[in-house]
């Protein structure tokens, strides 16, 4: 039997028949496997694939309405196509047969013709029903596929209505956090280091923090060169969202503290984090992206920039939803100069060490 061969079951507990319908099939150029008895059919078929069934009605052991009863309630088996085999004044056993799933019915004694129009008939059903399915899955993997990208890019819950509606996603946020993180000294390091190992070096940094934030239930936003760009309080509300981002940032610190530049020196970072509205939405029809808009945001990159080294900078605004949390300490920096702020009094956020 070749592996393009169709593979035709014959069912039946003459020999006699058995022996015709392998002669007249083989003849054909169909590949045959012969059973005498139903459960001789139904053992060969839970381990064998098979293209068609011809199944005889009347046989000991078990008849062929128990041998298609049991095809029909099993989800791996439902598929396979079967022409029923009957005497030919025996229609109402026919009838029957059909109702119970078969696809066709051949009379014997077998009219030649009618035999292999019937099985051509049924093997192209089964072809065309074998490519819809491949095309189903297929196209589920797509699909799956498609959604675990998304997922990469955007919150679930953005992504989700991304999928199901294509219409612009825009939404207002009447109190969010926003923090930015930028390497201290990168643009010099990235005139004196090579240009993958830095590429690999910064990778990995961000790797760490985009596993930080999600393991804080944060929303990373995006990274712009070398800043990296956080939110909380969003897509899904939440009240602590000051704390979450700010517990965050001391965690962010600790973890610069363990980590050396590509040249062996110290890694050093400075965050800023900024408390109040945003408009959030998603940009872009191709290459999709999750963005944040508004003064909040801006500001928020002031408080980066301004910063002392590995230090974290929050806006007056964030203290003031922080300052009496029992595990944060904040200390006013007077007089920070602003592009296009002006002067401001800042704070200083330092996580209390536990002994």
């Amino acid at each position: 039997m070749t592996a393009t061969q169709p593979r035709i079951l014959v069912v039946d507990d003459s020999e006699d028949n058995r022996f015709l319908l392998q002669r007249q099939l083989v003849r054909r150029n169909y590949g045959v496997v012969l059973a005498e008895n139903g459960q001789q059919a139904l053992d060969y078929v839970q381990s064998h694939v098979i293209d068609l069934m011809l199944l005889d009605i009347m046989m000991p052991v078990m008849n062929g309405f128990e041998v298609l009863q049991t095809l029909k309630q099993n989800d791996q088996l439902r598929h396979i196509p079967v022409i029923i085999v009957s005497a030919a004044d025996d229609m109402e056993n026919v009838v029957k047969g059909i109702q119970l799933g078969a696809e066709d019915y051949l009379a014997k004694p077998f009219n030649t013709t009618l035999l292999r129009a019937r099985i051509e008939a049924s093997l192209e059903k089964k072809r065309l029903h074998d490519q819809e399915q491949a095309y189903l899955q297929a196209i589920a993997l797509e699909q799956a596929q498609s959604t675990r990208l998304l997922r990469n890019i955007l919150p679930q819950t953005i992504a989700d209505q991304l999928k199901d509606q294509q219409a612009n996603i825009a939404e207002y946020f009447s109190s969010v956090s926003v923090l930015f993180a930028d390497i201290v000294g990168f643009t010099e390091l990235s005139g004196h280091v090579n240009a993958q190992e830095l590429v690999a070096w910064l990778n990995h940094l961000f790797s760490l923090f985009d596993q930080m934030t999600l393991d804080a239930g944060l929303e990373k936003i995006k990274t712009i060169g070398d800043a990296y760009m956080v939110a909380a309080g969003l897509p899904i509300a939440q009240p602590d969202h000051a704390e979450r981002l700010a517990l965050f940032a001391t965690a962010m610190l600790a973890a610069i503290e363990q980590i050396r530049m590509p040249n062996g020196e110290p890694l050093q970072m400075r965050i800023g984090i900024h408390s109040g509205p945003v408009v959030a939405g998603v940009i872009g029809t191709i290459k999709f992206s999750y963005d944040l808009w508004g003064d909040t945001v801006n500001i928020a990159s002031r408080m980066e920039s301004s910063a002392q080294p590995n230090t974290i900078q929050v806006s007056a605004e964030t203290y003031a939803l922080l300052h009496d949390h029992e595990h944060l300490s904040l200390q006013p920096r007077h007089g920070v100069e602003m592009k296009h702020l002006g002067t401001r009094t800042t704070y200083i956020l330092n996580r209390h060490r536990h002994h």
